[in-house]
């Protein structure tokens, strides 16, 4: 509030409703960060800012947003999509003062810092109302031709059917060409057998010729011994005589 005879300031001076918090427990530059999020913007949008922020101070930032929001539903009749934050600022309000103790008797002082709170909301203007009400319609038509545009249910088991029949008819060109080259596989594992079984009677062969030569070579050499044998035993008997 101003105060009697004293210029008012901007905020007084501009039509609106608003919400104060005093006396709260937290420093006025912790919650003016938070203040210059919403500064300017739709409640929706405001609401939507300080209930995904992770600073303390959002939470009492929001809290008398909504007791504005209230406040102008209640006594000016204004729904609250027509509502944006006009202004909001902290003031730096009293310290508290607290000691500890330390060393030699002494004490450190603490001090509490408080600050108090508010946030003004105001109607929008009928232009602006206009020109949300255009956004709104462009997105909901171009939600609706995205919807359009997008294959429904059936479309897709269409689709999905036919890759499985391509899918099919590819295993079904695969399966010949897969019998063909057993069929070769089996061939040539045939001739290779048959090929294996050649070299054995060929090895067999040259074992039994090898074995006759042996033998005939044995019968030589013992009717050679037997022939020397016999002329021994003549031309011993000769001398005898």
């Amino acid at each position: 509030m101003t105060a009697p005879g004293s210029m008012p300031t901007a905020t007084a001076s501009r039509p609106g409703t608003k919400a104060t918090v005093r006396y709260l427990r937290m420093s006025a530059s912790k919650v003016r960060v938070v203040l210059d999020l919403i500064r300017g913007k739709q409640v929706t949008e405001a609401i939507e800012i300080l209930s995904f922020s992770e600073r303390l101070a959002a939470q009492e930032v929001l809290n008398c947003l909504n007791s504005a929001v209230a406040n102008a539903e209640h006594n000016e009749d204004i729904p609250s999509e027509q509502l944006y934050v006009s202004a909001c600022f902290a003031d730096q309000g009293p310290s508290l003062r607290r000691f500890r103790p330390r060393a030699r008797g002494r004490a450190g002082r603490i001090h509490k810092q408080t600050c108090h709170l508010t946030i003004e909301v105001s109607r929008l203007t009928d232009e602006e109302m206009e020109a949300m009400a255009e956004r709104l319609e462009r997105k909901s038509q171009s939600s609706k031709s995205s919807a359009t545009s997008k294959p429904s249910g059936g479309d897709r088991a269409r689709r999905v059917a036919k890759s499985k029949a391509a899918a099919a008819a590819k295993e079904a060109d695969e399966a010949p060409a897969d019998e063909a080259a057993s069929d070769d596989d089996v061939i040539d594992a045939e001739i290779v057998d048959a090929d294996t079984d050649t070299d054995t009677a060929d090895t067999a062969d040259t074992d039994t010729a090898e074995a006759a030569s042996d033998d005939t070579y044995s019968e030589d050499s013992d009717s050679e011994d037997t022939a020397e044998d016999s002329d021994d035993t003549a031309g011993d008997q000769g001398e005898e005589e």
